[in-house]
């Protein structure tokens, strides 16, 4: 059994309806909301202030990118909020031996958190829920041991590792152009590469892909080493940004990064969905963060209210408006 796409001679209105909003109905909601805020607030389409949305996105997005590919296998990865804060810590301590080690560090150790829960999940056929959950635990102990419970904050001492968080190239931050780059390897590797094609098999239908040869257990351990990476580099970016390794920051963000990947049109059931979304989904999300701080007596939890009714709009669309079908 394996995901395929309606043709569009045979799809009815709904399942219509519904390949162009899995496609395309994040950037449609984006663009109404960046007309909104135009329209009513001067500051929020000036460059200073786009500039800020999509550098502060940007985090959230390089996580997302690594989250997609996990959840279009079938997966979830629960670990990437604490792998984010734990590099971020771990990219300050390593700041004072340089540059290399400041990247290095967080690298090797979320990239390890994802190679374990791919080993893991793959070998053994536990849930990915239970064992990224284990995940996050680690993760976050091992950064409270770090840190001295919390208590000790460790201050990027390298420029040239603080530059690659502050600096910009034509008023476009190097975490945006980070992101760039990542979202245009990610896109190839998706589309058009067999690795990508296995990653949506597997997602439409293990058993099926298994039959047809697939390497399962190979690219399952392959998505969570990405999605390990790529939480780590995000953390060692945003602590290059703020200068240190803040110990507070991640509590949460798996949630932010999951609602992102699925409000941008990929299905938690797997099988479907893209990177473009994605980031459209992560914009989304920091958007309705820049509105209401520019509303100014709003409380910031409310993004938390709007995002939670977002997820829960999508997931219903998708569940009203398939687009897909399932075909022996």
């Amino acid at each position: 059994m394996t995901l395929t796409t309606v043709p569009a001679e045979t799809e009815s209105p709904r399942e219509r309806a519904g390949r162009i909003f899995r496609g395309h109905g994040a950037l449609i909601v984006l663009a109404v909301l960046a007309l909104v805020g135009s329209l009513a607030f001067d500051s929020f389409a000036t460059v200073a202030n786009v500039g800020n949305i999509a550098t502060s996105s940007s985090f959230l997005a390089i996580i997302a990118i690594g989250m997609t590919f996990v959840i279009i296998s079938g997966g979830i990865d629960l670990s990437v909020g604490s792998l984010f804060v734990l590099g971020g810590v771990l990219a300050a301590y390593g700041s004072q031996y340089g540059l290399l080690v400041a990247l290095a560090l967080p690298l090797a150790v979320s990239g390890l958190f994802g190679l374990v829960h791919g080993l893991v999940i793959a070998r053994t056929g536990m849930a990915p829920f239970i064992v990224t959950l284990a995940g996050l635990l680690a993760a976050r102990g091992l950064m409270l041991a770090i840190s001295d419970e919390g208590a000790a904050t460790y201050l990027v001492e390298d420029p040239s590792f603080a530059l690659l968080g502050q600096g910009s190239v034509l008023n476009v931050g190097y975490p945006v152009l980070v992101t760039a780059v990542l979202l245009g390897a990610g896109m190839v590797l998706l589309r058009r590469t067999g690795f990508g094609q296995n990653v949506y098999a597997i997602g439409g239908s293990e058993d099926a892909a298994s039959l047809m040869g697939v390497p399962v257990a190979r690219t399952k351990v392959a998505v969570y080493l990405m999605s390990g990476l790529l939480a780590g580099l995000a953390g060692a970016l945003n602590a290059a940004r703020l200068s240190s390794g803040v110990t507070i920051l991640g509590i949460g963000l798996e949630l932010d990064v999951i609602a992102a990947v699925v409000i941008g049109g990929t299905l938690l059931t797997g099988g479907a969905g893209a990177l473009g979304g994605t980031i459209a989904g992560a914009l989304l999300l920091g958007v309705i963060q820049n509105l209401i701080n520019q509303v100014g007596n709003l409380n910031a939890s409310f993004q938390q209210v709007v995002s939670g009714l977002f997820l829960a709009l999508v997931v219903i669309a998708h569940r009203f408006l398939g687009g897909v079908r399932k075909t022996e």
